[in-house]
């Protein structure tokens, strides 16, 4: 059984945070998930010569490769690198997004790219905020004129 390579490539500090993140939940993952942040003076050539020897490392038969923002130049450099056939490029990279591709490295490349973008769009969410337990409320009647922000 052959297991699926993950590649973050971003805006530095962003990738190598995100590959810690991984190996926080997943321990074992580090021999298949590496990052390469981009650093802001860095020449996109040098990147993508660095990234390259990233994808030749990881030696796995398909790789799927994750950036933070579409058009950036973490971005730029990855198109430059995934050929579409043993590797594949998903932008919008999130800590969902990865423990999900990660969770599910063992299936094939289709299968991972999907459950990759699933999981970083569910993990997206606005939470609802209730009241505080255990507060007690105030009476809308108290005498208290002074109970509105200065």
């Amino acid at each position: 059984m052959s297991t699926i390579s993950i590649l973050i490539i971003a805006h530095a500090p962003l990738a190598h945070a995100l590959r810690e993140c991984a190996l926080h939940v997943f321990p074992d993952c580090g021999s298949s998930v590496t990052a390469l942040d981009v650093q802001p003076n860095q020449p996109p050539e040098e990147s993508l010569a660095q990234a390259r020897i990233l994808l030749d490392q990881l030696g796995a038969d398909s790789t799927l490769v994750l950036t933070d923002v579409f058009g950036a130049t973490p971005c730029n450099i990855a198109q430059r690198l995934v050929d579409g056939v043993r590797s594949r490029l998903v932008t919008g990279v999130n800590l969902p997004m990865l423990l999900r591709a990660v969770s599910y490295r063992t299936e094939p490349l289709d299968s991972v790219v999907t459950r990759a973008v699933v999981g970083g769009t569910q993990g997206v969410m606005q939470v609802a905020i209730s009241a505080p337990q255990n507060q007690n409320r105030r009476n809308r009647h108290d005498q208290d004129s002074y109970d509105h922000q200065q």
